[in-house]
């Protein structure tokens, strides 16, 4: 298992949008893919509702986790996305 913990720095944060551009990359991927926050909520990576559910803000620090033969470019890749969300 891989992880990265990313800060959020989208002004408008997570919303449905980019988080549909997140679910979308998310499938791409062989491996298990989930999303926690800093409160420890823990929610699959690739249902837009679950991730929409952790009320991601400016500011938040949100850990993207890959399982899987291509977790690091999973990882990678997803996590990259969400550093340079734009509206």
């Amino acid at each position: 298992m891989k992880s990265k913990t990313v800060e959020i720095v989208n002004e408008t944060g997570l919303h449905t949008r980019p988080g549909n551009e997140f679910v979308s990359l998310a499938k791409t991927f062989s491996s298990q893919i989930s999303v926690g926050n800093e409160a420890g909520a823990k929610v699959n990576g690739t249902s837009l509702l679950k991730l929409l559910s952790l009320g991601i803000k400016k500011g938040s620090k949100i850990t993207v986790y890959a399982d899987g033969e291509d977790e690091n470019e999973a990882v990678d890749k997803l996590s990259s996305l969400l550093e340079n969300l734009k509206d």
